[in-house]
């Protein structure tokens, strides 16, 4: 049982799924001591538990956006130093330190292009259009949009387009058209938004608050592009025209 690996301070966050644990800490005025003392005491609580940490597994990565910051220095495990790295992968999504999304629609891309292969050879053993339908939706599709309404809404025009010529060289195997990546893109978004509403319990339940009116949700301030188009403020506009939210 890991009920009692929990973070000790405000801004720090432990995520745990199965056998991965993430540390995700805030770091303000430079003051990095309490993301420091976090991980100490995670370090305790494996030893305590009987659990190893693998340092060789373990990588930290650091997002700054300011033009100066300065040198971090490397988190020590057991007197060993922490890989610091570029990009890492967490929960199968690939995420670097600027935030941008190009290593992972270039992963999506690459895996869902081998699966096409087999989409091929299921179409020359004329196999009906359902049959080829059903492949791609749980072989290709699902690579294409997994984790979508994450990371969906910050990728480049060129990333989009990649990930778009999967499905139409999809849709020419299958001879039928297929959603875009955009309408389901705009279809996660809305039944993510949907459910975190409903959840009174959810963490970001109250980043939708509906106006005075209850016809609109109130809109995010976002100061950069990078806010503006993540996951919370597209949904809320998504939302918003809508005739029925919900």
């Amino acid at each position: 049982m890991t009920h009692d690996c929990c973070a000790r301070f405000t801004s720090n966050h432990i995520i745990k799924f199965a056998d991965d644990t993430t540390v995700v800490g805030l770091i303000s005025d430079d003051d990095d001591s309490a993301y420091r003392e976090e991980v100490h005491q995670l370090i305790n609580w494996c030893d305590r538990n009987n659990l190893q940490l693998n340092v060789n597994k373990t990588k930290e990565i650091t997002v700054d956006f300011r033009k100066q910051h300065p040198t971090h220095t490397p988190l020590t495990i057991n007197g060993s130093a922490v890989e610091s790295v570029k990009s890492t992968k967490f929960l199968g999504v690939h995420i670097t330190d600027d935030l941008t999304w190009t290593t992972n629609t270039t992963s999506l891309v690459k895996k869902a292009q081998t699966r096409l292969h087999f989409l091929r050879r299921m179409r020359r053993a004329d196999l009906p259009i359902s049959a080829l339908t059903t492949f791609y939706r749980g072989a290709i599709e699902s690579i294409l949009t997994s984790s979508l309404s994450v990371w969906h809404g910050s990728c480049s025009a060129v990333d989009k387009k990649a990930l778009q010529r999967v499905v139409r060289t999809a849709e020419k195997i299958i001879r039928s058209p297929q959603p875009t990546i955009q309408d389901l893109y705009t279809s996660h978004c809305s039944k993510r938004a949907t459910n975190i509403i409903k959840d009174a319990t959810h963490p970001t339940h109250k980043l939708f608050a509906l106006l005075p009116s209850g016809k609109r949700y109130r809109s995010m301030r976002c100061h950069t592009n990078r806010l503006r188009n993540s996951f919370f403020p597209q949904a809320i506009r998504l939302l918003n025209t809508m005739k029925k939210i919900p």
